[in-house]
């Protein structure tokens, strides 16, 4: 049983920074792919960045690319997500999510086999 636990969303005036944490337990996660999606209301669930457990290779969402960065904690079966610049629609529910497998697929939920139960994040303007 995979188990993913997000934490480190909060309140942040726009132009400010959080990290997002995602503590992965229950397998060997060497050839998974770890994302992070976020969801705002009534928005469909949006990609944001994947990281490649095994070689680490890193892929973003057009909007977040050069604010975000997306990294990973291999003795701590950790995956970050430092958000950096954060604009007002940067808010939502950010969840965490596992691929199992080697094949280079990352940028739609249906993809994932596993989801933490997400963490809100709010960015006043």
């Amino acid at each position: 049983q995979v188990q993913l636990v997000e934490s480190g969303g909060g309140l942040v005036q726009a132009g400010g920074s959080l990290r997002l944490s995602c503590a992965a337990s229950g397998r060997t996660f060497s050839s998974y792919t770890m994302g992070w999606f976020r969801q705002a209301p009534g928005k469909e669930r949006e990609f944001v960045a994947a990281i490649r457990w095994s070689g680490g290779s890193t892929y973003y969402g057009d909007s977040v690319k050069g604010r975000f960065t997306i990294a990973r904690d291999n003795a701590k079966n950790t995956v970050y997500l430092q958000m950096n610049s954060l604009k007002p629609e940067d808010t939502a529910v950010y969840y965490c999510a596992a691929r199992i497998g080697s094949s280079i697929l990352y940028d739609s939920p249906t993809y994932y086999n596993y989801w933490g139960r997400g963490t809100q994040v709010t960015v006043s303007s």
